[in-house]
């Protein structure tokens, strides 16, 4: 089992960037697609981006297509996330998840972080 620690978060104004990171112990990152999630207060945890174990394929929330991008090293057992053009409604707690499969992730079905905060003034 993979074990997941997200960072980078913090309190940013709109339209400007953040890098998250989440970064994994256990065997075998390379062998895990991965996701990342988040959740606003009051709504249910939603999908963002998703990336296969090579990092060959690559998939986003319609919401978030040519603002985010998602990335992996698996030489650093990391994937990232980097926001642009931050708007307020940004504002939640990002999750990382690890599943083998890239449908698996895409549905939050492997494991997950504990999360990170992303605040986006206006």
């Amino acid at each position: 089992q993979v074990q997941l620690v997200e960072s980078g978060g913090g309190l940013v104004q709109a339209g400007g960037s953040l890098r998250l990171s989440c970064a994994a112990s256990g065997r075998r990152f390379s062998s895990y697609s991965m996701a990342w999630f988040r959740q606003a207060p009051g709504k249910e945890r939603e999908f963002v981006a998703a990336i296969s174990w090579g990092g060959g394929t690559t998939t986003y929330a319609d919401s978030e297509k040519g603002r985010f991008t998602i990335s992996r090293d698996n030489n650093k057992n990391t994937v990232y996330l980097q926001m642009n053009s931050l708007k307020p409604e940004d504002t939640a707690v990002y999750y990382c998840n690890a599943a083998y499969s890239l449908i698996d992730v895409k549905n939050g079905e492997g494991s997950w972080g504990q999360g990170t905060q992303v605040t986006v003034s206006s």
